[in-house]
C-alpha cells in the first residue's frame, strides 16, 4: 500500500511539474504562462490557454488588416480576404499559441524557429496569396524601417507566384526560420484546431522514441483523430 501511495504521489507531482513548466514565448507582448483568454478579438482558438493578451488581437479584427503593431500589411495594397486570413493564422499562431516555445530561436529571444508546418497547409496558403502582391520575400528582414518603426518596401511590389516557386518555398522564405515545412504528412501544424492533438501525439512520439519504441507514419491519423476526440470532450 506504501508503495502504491508513493507511486501515485510521484505520479501527480509529475502531472503538476509539467503542467507549471509550460511557459509562453519570451518576447514583448508575450505571458509568462499561458492562461484563459475569453476576450481574444480574433485568434478565438487559444481562447483556453492564451499566451496573448485580448488587446493584441484588436486590429487582426477588422478586414482588411491594415497594420499590426507598427508592420503594415498593406505596403502592395490590400490583401484578398483569402490571403489574409492565413496571415491572421501565423499571427495568431506566433502570438497566442501556448505552444510556441516549443520551437524557440536558440539565438534571437522572442522568435521561433523550425516550427514543422504541414506541405498541405503551405500549399493552400500559397494558392490563396499567389495573385496578392508583395515587394519583400522575407517579412521579418527585407523591409525598411524607418524611425518610427514602420515598414517600407524596398523593391517594387510583385506577385507572390512571382516572388515564391511554390508552397514550400513561400513557407520556408515569408517568416525567416521560424517554419520548417515537414516531412510528415501528419506530424505537422495546421495552425488550427487539430494542432492540440498532433503536439500530444508529437509528445508521445517522442517519449516512445527515448524508450526505443516508434510509432509508424501510418499509425498517427487515427492516433491524432482520438486525440482530438478526447480533446473535444475534455470540453
Amino acid at each position: 500500500m506504501l508503495r502504491f501511495l508513493m507511486l501515485l504521489l510521484f505520479a501527480i507531482l509529475a502531472v503538476s511539474i509539467n503542467e507549471n513548466r509550460q511557459e509562453c514565448l519570451k518576447g514583448v507582448g508575450h505571458k509568462l504562462r499561458p492562461t484563459q483568454e475569453k476576450d481574444l478579438k480574433e485568434c478565438f482558438i487559444y481562447k483556453e490557454s492564451s499566451c496573448c493578451y485580448a488587446e493584441i488581437t484588436e486590429e487582426l479584427a477588422h478586414s482588411p488588416v491594415i497594420k499590426v503593431n507598427t508592420t503594415y500589411w498593406n505596403r502592395c495594397g490590400n490583401l484578398s480576404n483569402l490571403c489574409e486570413s492565413y496571415m491572421k493564422k501565423m499571427e495568431c499562431f506566433y502570438r497566442c499559441s501556448p505552444h510556441t516555445a516549443r520551437w524557440a530561436h536558440s539565438q534571437y529571444a522572442g522568435a521561433i524557429q523550425s516550427v514543422p508546418i504541414c506541405q498541405s497547409f503551405c500549399d493552400d496558403w500559397y494558392e490563396a496569396c499567389k495573385n496578392d502582391l508583395t515587394c519583400v520575400s522575407n517579412w521579418l528582414m527585407d523591409w525598411k524601417i524607418d524611425a518610427n518603426g514602420e515598414n517600407h518596401c524596398k523593391n517594387e511590389c510583385i506577385s507572390y507566384s512571382e516572388m515564391y516557386v511554390n508552397g514550400t518555398d513561400m513557407c520556408e522564405k515569408m517568416w525567416g526560420e521560424s517554419l520548417k515545412v515537414s516531412n510528415s504528412p501528419c506530424l505537422c501544424l495546421r495552425l488550427n484546431e487539430m494542432d492540440n492533438a498532433v503536439i500530444k501525439l508529437m509528445e508521445a512520439n517522442s517519449r516512445n522514441s527515448s524508450s526505443g519504441r516508434s510509432d509508424k507514419e501510418q499509425d498517427c491519423h487515427p492516433k491524432m483523430e482520438l486525440k482530438q476526440r478526447e480533446e473535444v470532450e475534455a470540453h
